[in-house]
């Protein structure tokens, strides 16, 4: 598991949600960076089938939900939620009860 993956699986037992800014920090990363990272780890979970990971995002001005772009990269990966809200709460519920 690498260093990503290992946070979001800390986050996800801890039911936590962090901003792109603050893990991008935490992990010295640029931005941008960490969202490239992200996005193969959202292909990574559409192959398996599992619980989208990234799903534990926050953007800043997103309401407590992931920033817009992690829900374009969902509709790229053929996922199009018609409720962005439950399906991240379902997600994140998901997510934890994977971890716990």
């Amino acid at each position: 598991m690498n260093d990503l993956a290992a946070r979001l699986a800390t986050l996800a037992a801890q039911g936590k949600t962090i901003t792109y800014g603050a893990l991008a920090r935490d992990m010295g990363l640029r931005v941008a960076d960490l969202t490239d990272a992200l996005e193969r780890l959202m292909e990574e979970d559409a192959a398996q089938g599992a619980p989208q990971r990234a799903a534990l995002m926050e953007g800043r001005l997103s309401g407590g939900l992931p920033a817009p772009g992690f829900f374009l990269k969902l509709a790229e990966l053929g996922l199009t939620p018609a409720d962005q809200a439950a399906y991240i709460a379902e997600t994140r519920a998901a997510l934890r009860a994977i971890s716990a």
